[in-house]
């Protein structure tokens, strides 16, 4: 059987050779079946080596500020992966702890042949890996399964800003969009792995899950590939015109499935695509999904600061500096910010509307992220708090899309030099008034109070 994933989307973390033991695919950032290069990849080397495939996912019981609400989401989705599995000769386990010292463990019990797993460029998941390089006795590669162009086949440098990155994007991405193959029922079986006790799992981490967390959005494979659908049926026409308001459903809902990865970016850039007709204008979606969300990935990859202060270009650490005695006309500490006890009542209905559904909408996101740098008595104040927040209380937290856009709006990264003004100095401003203009705030408002009742 041929090789089914590009090369270019494959990079060695080792130089040790094949041997002949089963093939593990550690599934971290993308946990699907479908459309999932790395296990496309793990199952290529296990037919190459006539040897089982087993599926392993490592369970830290705390990742940053991931809550309940992400746990319960990611597990259901999990469970979903194990059923499926099982129909395609493909073992699922879960693993809890450390994971650099339990994927370990696991590799030498079994004797693996080799280890794949997905990409991310966040610090704690490259740490992860690079432990496991360390004393891992056979092949360890990394699969970029989430981002079209492989992050590190778009450029070999942070880019300054979507106008350096696009053309590159543009240049690679008809070698990259393209559809995906199967993945097939492996011929290869291995008896001596136990099942997932799921109970066991719930109980480790020590959530109250009797609480829920999640009521907004549905988890699952499944449950992505139909909200996929149902977007590019019932909105993508209207998303150019809609987008920006919040009263509007116009934005794709998507986030929270392309972060968990039970949603293929690329299938649904590939589907995007085929519905291009007249009237269905899909280049700012697009823009978004493609250029906007593999730049996020760009930023962390090459810039370790990505969650700091220091991540911010030199323009703007400079305005922010100048702009650091200003007077705040408010200040509010970061469980104020918490509870959405500003003096802002849309600020206030965006936090809640975070706080209860997991999801804010992405104008929103941009005004919430600018007003706590305006009442913060730092930057570093600031973008701690928004940080804190998004990663707490969104489904689509702890992720370069989030750490990107929070430091674009407080920092001016990926973007440019402004109008100069208090206490933002050149950093773009937002404001309450440039709010009412675009959308009925009143109306926003009234919606989100609606849901907390």
């Amino acid at each position: 059987m041929h090789a089914r994933v590009d090369e270019r989307r494959i990079r060695p973390l080792n130089d040790k050779t094949l041997a002949k033991g089963p093939v593990i695919y550690w599934m971290s950032r993308d946990q699907r079946i479908k459309d999932n290069w790395a296990l496309l990849h793990a199952q290529d080397l296990a037919l190459e080596l006539k040897t089982p495939l087993v599926t392993v996912f490592c369970l830290t019981p705390r990742y940053l500020q991931a809550s309940i609400r992400n746990y319960s989401f990611m597990l259901e989705g999990l469970k979903e992966i194990e059923t499926a599995m099982k129909k395609l000769n493909i073992i699922f386990h879960l693993l809890t702890g450390k994971p650099e010292e339990n994927i370990l463990r696991f590799c030498k019990d079994y004797k693996a042949g080799a280890l794949v797993t997905d990409f991310s460029p966040l610090r704690i998941n490259r740490r992860w890996k690079n432990n496991v390089v360390k004393t891992l006795p056979t092949s360890f590669f990394e699969v970029d399964a989430h981002n079209i162009i492989p992050c590190w086949s778009a450029t070999s440098k942070q880019e300054y800003a979507a106008y350096t990155f696009r053309p590159k994007v543009k240049k690679l991405l008809p070698d990259f969009l393209s559809d995906f193959p199967e993945i097939i029922k492996h011929p290869h079986s291995m008896k001596n792995i136990p099942e997932v006790n799921w109970t066991k799992v719930v109980e480790s981490l020590g959530f109250d899950f009797t609480t829920g967390g999640n009521r907004f959005f549905i988890p699952g494979e499944k449950a992505a590939y139909a909200a996929m659908q149902s977007f590019i049926e019932e909105r993508l026409a209207d998303y150019e015109a809609d987008r920006n308001d919040p009263n509007k459903k116009g934005q794709s809902g998507l986030s929270p499935y392309l972060h968990f990865g039970q949603l293929s970016a690329q299938r649904l850039a590939y589907l995007t695509r085929q519905a291009e007709a007249p009237g269905i204008h899909t280049e700012s979606y697009l823009e978004e999904l493609i250029v906007r969300r593999e730049l996020s990935d760009n930023f962390c990859f090459y810039n370790d600061n990505y969650d700091k202060v220091e991540s911010f270009p030199r323009w703007a650490r400079e305005t922010l500096a100048e702009h650091l005695d200003d007077p705040r006309e408010y200040i509010y500490s970061k469980d104020e910010f918490e509870s959405a006890e500003t003096h802002d009542h849309l600020w206030n209905a965006a936090q809640k509307e975070m706080v209860v559904t997991g999801k804010m909408h992405g104008y929103m996101r941009m005004y919430w992220a600018k007003k706590i740098l305006e009442w913060s008595e730092t930057p570093t104040d600031a973008i701690n708090t928004a940080i804190y927040l998004n990663d707490k209380y969104s489904l689509d937290g702890r992720d370069p899309n989030g750490y990107a856009g929070i430091t674009w709006s407080i920092g001016g990264v990926h973007d440019r030099a402004w109008f100069e003004r208090p206490v933002f100095g050149k950093i773009r401003f937002m404001s309450y008034n440039g709010s009412k203009s675009k959308f009925n705030v009143n109306q926003y408002i009234d919606t989100v109070e609606a849901l907390t009742d």
